[in-house]
């Protein structure tokens, strides 16, 4: 049954361009590695102001596992996270499955 992880980033107010910058010259060049695993990246309009949000798919749980372990060991993105960590203020993490009635992409 496959997994999907949602990741939503608070930013700190004000600096949205900055994460973005640090995304388009950092972050989505390490990430594109997995970028099968990847639903989509999302920027808070209304109502979730100064986030951002990505969505992955995965297998299952140990596919999930190992694939954050293969982005964590990668230089590229620690230099990413290095550089993008202190423009965030939380970190939420949320693990789903299909509803019974439909199946996402």
């Amino acid at each position: 049954m496959p997994l999907y992880e949602l990741r939503t980033y608070t930013l700190v107010v004000g600096k949205m361009q900055e994460a973005i910058q640090c995304y388009k010259t950092l972050g989505w060049p390490a990430l594109k590695k997995a970028e099968d695993k990847l639903v989509g990246y999302f920027i808070g309009d209304v109502g979730a102001m100064n986030q951002i949000i990505h969505v992955w798919r995965f297998d299952d749980d140990a596919d999930r596992r190992a694939h954050w372990e293969r982005v964590f060991a990668d230089p590229d993105f620690m230099e990413f996270a290095k550089a993008f960590r202190p423009l965030v203020i939380s970190q939420e993490n949320k693990l789903m499955v299909n509803a019974p009635w439909g199946e996402a992409p």
